[in-house]
């Protein structure tokens, strides 16, 4: 399975925000919308990425609030990022390895969405969901020879 097809599942809703708006916008509209992230772009392009984790580290950093902290000193400059011909699989190392909880989805420059961590759970659940229902279908189905009996549901 392929970034691509959970993309097309999931809908192509974004929110961004400007690294120069000043933080408490930002999470103003993560309230608002009641999402984790924020992509950050700048002149049409991606320049990082901002997450619930950043803007708490932002508050302990300034003493308890984000005064005039603007989104550009708090957000991730270097975001984990991949592309819709990546498989799932690899997004799930990915995300595991740098603990990340979003991911910007990126064809060429062009922003095409965000995987989240749920996503890719939900991803995953889904596919094993389906598998045990075609397994448990096979097994239902599974050929009597002569003379034996179809053991009963438990």
């Amino acid at each position: 399975m392929k970034v691509s097809d959970i993309l097309r599942v999931k809908g192509s809703v974004l929110y961004t925000v400007s690294p120069d708006q000043p933080l408490s916008a930002a999470v103003t509209t993560m309230a608002e919308h009641d999402i984790g992230s924020l992509v950050v772009m700048s002149h049409g392009d991606l320049v990082g990425m901002l997450t619930f984790r950043e803007v708490m580290r932002a508050v302990v950093k300034n003493g308890g609030t984000w005064g005039g902290t603007l989104v550009r000193s708090a957000m991730d400059d270097h975001p984990l990022t991949c592309t819709l011909e990546t498989e799932m699989d690899e997004v799930r190392r990915m995300m595991l390895n740098r603990h990340a909880r979003y991911m910007p989805v990126l064809n060429g420059r062009m922003l095409m969405g965000v995987m989240s961590f749920y996503d890719v759970a939900k991803a995953v659940v889904d596919a094993q969901d389906f598998e045990n229902r075609m397994l448990k279908a096979y097994i239902r189905d599974w050929p009597v020879e002569e003379g034996e009996q179809r053991p009963e549901a438990a």
